[in-house]
C-alpha cells in the first residue's frame, strides 16, 4: 500500500504516531533533546491528553532557531512548522491533516538535506513516491518514505502494540539525519553519495 493510501486508512492513533514520528525524526534540526518528544509517545501509548507534553516540548524548543549553517535554515523552519502545527487535541480529522503535513515536510527536510539529490526530485517527484512511485527519489528520501510507511504499518498491524517498534523506527532516523546535518555542518559529502 502506499503512503497516501496509510495515511487515508489509519486511525487517529496511527495518523499521531505517524505526524509525531515524522516531528521525532527532524527533531536535531530543533536542537531538541532526544528526549524531548516522549512524553507525547506515552501519551498515545496510554491514551493520555497530550497537550501539555506538546506545549512543553514548545516551551522548551520556544527560543531556538533553526541552525543556518549546513544549508539546514530551510530545513529547520520546516520541521519548526511541523512542531508548532501540532493539534492540541488528537481529533482524527485534526491529526490527520497534521499527519500528511508533516510527511510532506519530513520528505522535503530529507530531500533538502540528501547529497544525491537533484533538482529534478522536486515537489512532483516526493508526491509520485508518496503515492507509490519511488524510483527516482534520491537515497535519504527514500529511506524517509519507508520509515513512514513502516509507522503506518506497525500500528495498522499491532495498535499500541507498535508504537514501541514505531519510536524505534523514528530513533533510526534521527540518527541518520543527525550525521548528514553533522557531515554538512562540517562541509563533507556522505561517502557512496
Amino acid at each position: 500500500m502506499s503512503l497516501v493510501e496509510l495515511i487515508a486508512q489509519a486511525d487517529e492513533r496511527g495518523l499521531a504516531a505517524s505526524g509525531l514520528a515524522s516531528l521525532d525524526r527532524c527533531l536535531p534540526l530543533l536542537g531538541g533533546d532526544d528526549e524531548l518528544l516522549r512524553p507525547l509517545w506515552a501519551s498515545l501509548a496510554d491514551g493520555s491528553d497530550w497537550g501539555s507534553g506538546l506545549e512543553k516540548a514548545r516551551d522548551a524548543l520556544g527560543s531556538a532557531r533553526p541552525d543556518a549553517e549546513g544549508g539546514t535554515d530551510e530545513a529547520g523552519r520546516l520541521a519548526r512548522r511541523m512542531l508548532d502545527a501540532a493539534p492540541a487535541e488528537r481529533g482524527a480529522d485534526a491529526v490527520r491533516v497534521w499527519a500528511d503535513a508533516c510527511s510532506v515536510a519530513s520528505l522535503r527536510i530529507h530531500r533538502l538535506l540528501d547529497p544525491a539529490a537533484e533538482d529534478a526530485c522536486g515537489d512532483d517527484g516526493l508526491d509520485a513516491g508518496r503515492a507509490g512511485n519511488t524510483g527516482d527519489l534520491p537515497p535519504l528520501v527514500a529511506a524517509e518514505l519507508r520509515r513512514q510507511v513502516t509507522v503506518l504499518e506497525l500500528l495498522a498491524e499491532h495498535g499500541p502494540q507498535g508504537l514501541r517498534r514505531a519510536l524505534d523506527v523514528s530513533v533510526e532516523g534521527r540518527r541518520v539525519l543527525r550525521a548528514v546535518v553533522s557531515r554538512r555542518a562540517r562541509g563533507t559529502a556522505l561517502p557512496g553519495g
